[in-house]
């Protein structure tokens, strides 16, 4: 069971609560508790939540976590939880020292929960909404029995991916009022012209515009599509149009709630822990820190900031960017002066002194997520610094290798593996396709190309729910291809793009 801070401990969150909030960090209330380290995987199997509904999925999780921290391959330091007050865990067997640098990285975490944008809409009470969750799925394991409430959360599961990242942000359709009343206007039916007023009922008789408008009225709706625009959300499209049966639309709806509320944290995770570690790094080596425990912090912090060859350290990553911009704005190196100046040396001595760094990261902080943050402050000079590159596998040397260093291509391949979560996109763009009633969806290859057996096993289960035929379009050698399952055969043909 979790315990409450020791005396000590709670000393030691006090002391760097102050730091965080004189540094001007704004977080929420944040009330940490002990853990041990089977405690701590379990809570982290369920993602953080204890209380969430039953599934075998939390189960694995438990186990490769476990199985992880007891090879020494991994260890969970902290456990930080997006909600009002943040819940925060602390692994009991943690040295002193690195309580305190997790206690300033949960600090660093909890003010960016509360004030960048992504997070905005987030629920702010998902501890109590989870045990709401729990207690709904339980409901219906007792109704339905567990084996086929299972069989449908793994379905559920499988296509939680399956939303718009960015609805709650922007309206991707029009107001419905708005539209109809639009389309009203347009067809207004006027009839034959007609010179004299007197006449007007004798060549247009009411009964003869009703018709016409009627025959408008159809040949509309017959040409119409359905949806009208593609529909990106497409957990939202099933809850809406899919045949369900209660229970199910209540777990559906309870998947797609928490694929919505964990959204935030996939498109803002460069962003989240380099301004966690920063802020650990800053409070820590500025304020926190004894002269006996510099050398436990530096090896420490150096372990989390390591990175593999050919892999992506979020934290690495993040903190050197926001430094960057920190140390570019309290120089001046930004601007239209900075831009057109083709001085190796002036721009290597280029110091302005304005001092604005801090301000900046806090607005960044504020306003952007991963790929803005990339594709604004990413720069040719930090790439050159941090050493990035594109890498892949050489067939001809059966070797991961470096294929690329120029700046254009380094970038372009980061942004487009953060796009989606680095996910396929996926769009349904007609569900009466061929006037039968089956679905059919695009991929839209603005991020991840599709995987074949990630593909059909995603068909399979999208057909489970619609209860018709679902093909899914897509593109492999530049050749257009329809994947179809009907509920028994998977089947593959070309088709124009």
């Amino acid at each position: 069971m979790p315990k409450g801070l020791t005396p000590r401990l709670n000393d030691l969150k006090n002391e760097i609560e102050g730091y965080a909030r004189e540094f001007g960090l704004d977080c929420f209330e944040t009330v940490f508790e002990i853990l041990s380290y089977d405690e701590l995987n379990m809570v982290a199997s369920y993602g953080g939540f204890p209380t969430r509904y039953p599934h075998w999925r939390w189960g694995m999780e438990y186990e490769q976590l476990s199985k992880s921290y007891e090879y020494g391959l991994s260890k969970i330091y902290e456990l930080v939880i997006n909600n009002d007050p943040c819940y925060a865990y602390l692994l009991e067997a943690n040295a002193e020292i690195d309580q305190k640098l997790v206690m300033a990285h949960v600090y660093g975490h909890c003010d960016f929960f509360k004030n960048n944008f992504s997070f905005r809409h987030t629920n702010r009470r998902m501890i109590d909404e989870m045990a709401n969750h729990a207690t709904r799925v339980r409901r219906s394991i007792d109704k339905i029995g567990i084996e086929k409430v299972e069989d449908f959360i793994d379905r559920c599961l499988s296509l939680e991916n399956l939303i718009d990242q960015h609805a709650p942000h922007i309206r991707r359709n029009p107001d419905p009022k708005l539209a109809e009343e639009q389309s009203k206007a347009n067809d207004r039916v006027g009839g034959f012209k007609v010179d004299r007023e007197y006449m007007r009922g004798f060549v247009n008789p009411q009964a003869f515009l009703d018709s016409q408008r009627k025959k408008v009225e159809d040949e509309k709706a017959k040409a119409k599509k359905f949806p009208e625009r593609p529909q990106r959300d497409v957990l939202l499209f099933l809850l809406d149009h899919a045949p369900l049966e209660e229970w199910e639309f209540d777990i559906l709806s309870i998947v797609r709630e928490e694929a919505y509320y964990f959204a935030p944290q996939g498109q803002t995770k460069i962003m989240n822990e380099g301004w966690a570690s920063y802020w650990h790094s800053t409070i820590m080596t500025t304020r926190a820190l004894r002269d006996s425990e510099i050398i436990d912090y530096a090896d420490h912090h150096s372990g989390v900031m390591g990175s593999a060859p050919g892999r992506l350290n979020p934290y690495k990553i993040g903190i050197e960017l926001f430094r960057d911009i920190e140390d570019r704005w309290n120089k001046g190196r930004y601007g239209k002066d900075w831009d057109e100046c083709d001085d190796l040396r002036a721009r290597r001595n280029w110091d302005k002194k304005l001092g604005n760094g801090r301000q900046k990261i806090f607005e960044v902080r504020k306003h952007y997520n991963d790929i803005t943050f990339i594709d604004e402050f990413l720069t040719p000079e930090f790439a050159i610094e941090q050493k990035m590159f594109t890498y892949g596998f050489n067939e001809k040397h059966n070797a991961w290798e470096i294929m690329d260093k120029e700046f254009r291509k380094v970038k372009a391949k980061l942004l487009q593996s953060l796009t989606n979560f680095g996910q396929p996109v996926i769009e349904i763009v007609d569900a009466n396709d061929d006037n039968k009633g089956e679905l059919r969806l695009a991929h839209k290859h603005e991020g991840t190309d599709l995987k074949g057996d990630y593909a059909r096993e995603t068909l399979r289960n999208l057909q489970s729910l619609w209860r018709r035929p679902v093909t899914l379009v897509t593109k492999s050698e530049n050749k257009g291809i329809a994947l179809r399952f009907d509920g028994t055969t998977h089947t593959e043909k070309k088709v124009e793009l």
